[in-house]
């Protein structure tokens, strides 16, 4: 099963998403912003969540609150 994005575009390793909703952070203080882009993100095993770099950590976000950049 592939991962796809809120529009339902498939998505794939290596690209840039871009943030529909103010999301926050478990265990840190700061909240990525709506209209935030995300580069080149990893998929997981689970379909309906993506790994990525932000700043020197990773987190992983869930895809429905994501689309294709």
């Amino acid at each position: 099963m592939s991962s796809k994005d809120s529009n339902g575009t498939e998505l794939n390793t290596g690209d840039n998403v871009q943030v529909i909703k103010d999301l926050k952070i478990k265990g840190a203080s700061n909240t990525l912003k709506r209209g935030t882009v995300i580069k080149n993100i990893k998929l997981t095993p689970k379909p309906e969540e993506v790994e990525c770099r932000m700043g020197k950590s990773t987190i992983v976000l869930k895809t429905c609150f994501l689309k294709k950049a």
